[in-house]
């Protein structure tokens, strides 16, 4: 399964209003696992930048004066996130905006919801935490994910914080998985795995005890009979009318 995390920064909060992204960051999970593949892009947006928004990302009209346009980039955007399914944090926000730049291109209309599957993690966590803040510093907290980076918001910084509390939250280890930036898996894991492999590692398998079997046995006995002797253990062992035995 190919999935793309995305983040957007923008020049205020409504794209109603005719506020613009400024920059776009995605990065790639294959069958839950970063591929390394990166999609990131600072954006000119024509109009002036929010100073609310300016104090949020740090990111100014004179920083993005030689930037490109959203109609100079759309094209490798959708390359990268067609087909994935997209993962997105309160992804009606995000989801807005990038319709609103397709809106604005010439030729046939566009959306993200007819190219792509899009799952809102802000809506699952939730559903996992009803009652509880559930924005992306606070399942950071929760989920013991690093976001001592995250001094100003940025597009392809939200979307690597994004990609461990998703796999956090939906019950997987991306310590496990090949690491971004190096290639190289856990250490640690390694080295375990390297230690249980080693020639003459011989695992510890301890035996139960007499009084142990025994105890089993009458445990095994009362589930039987509770059952009104319906326990296929004991029924396996039971001759049928020929003389032979039950197979499981």
């Amino acid at each position: 399964m190919r999935q793309v995390v995305l983040d957007t920064e923008t020049t205020g909060l409504e794209a109603a209003a005719g506020h613009r992204i400024i920059e776009i960051g995605c990065i790639e999970l294959v069958s839950r696992r970063p591929t390394g593949q990166k999609f990131h892009r600072y954006l000119n947006p024509e109009r002036e930048i929010d100073a609310g928004a300016i104090a949020v990302h740090g990111l100014d009209n004179a920083k993005l004066a030689s930037a490109p346009k959203f109609a100079e980039i759309v094209d490798e955007l959708l390359a990268f996130i067609g087909g994935a399914e997209l993962v997105i944090h309160n992804a009606p926000f995000d989801v807005a905006f990038l319709d609103a730049e397709f809106a604005r291109l010439p030729g046939d209309s566009r959306c993200v919801a007819g190219l792509c599957k899009v799952l809102d993690t802000l809506a699952l966590a939730r559903k996992l935490h009803p009652g509880q803040r559930n924005g992306l510093d606070a399942l950071c907290k929760r989920y013991s994910v690093d976001n001592s980076k995250r001094e100003l918001h940025g597009a392809l910084l939200d979307a690597g914080i994004l990609v461990d509390v998703y796999l956090a939250m939906t019950g997987g280890q991306s310590a496990l998985a090949l690491d971004v930036s190096s290639g190289r898996r856990d250490s640690t894991a390694t080295a375990l795995a390297g230690t249980l492999r080693a020639p003459g590692v011989v695992l510890a398998v301890p035996e139960a005890s007499e009084d142990e079997l025994l105890r089993h046995e009458a445990m095994l006995d009362l589930l039987h009979k509770s059952s009104g002797g319906k326990t296929l253990w004991r029924r396996a062992g039971e001759p049928d009318g020929d003389g032979t035995h039950k197979n499981h």
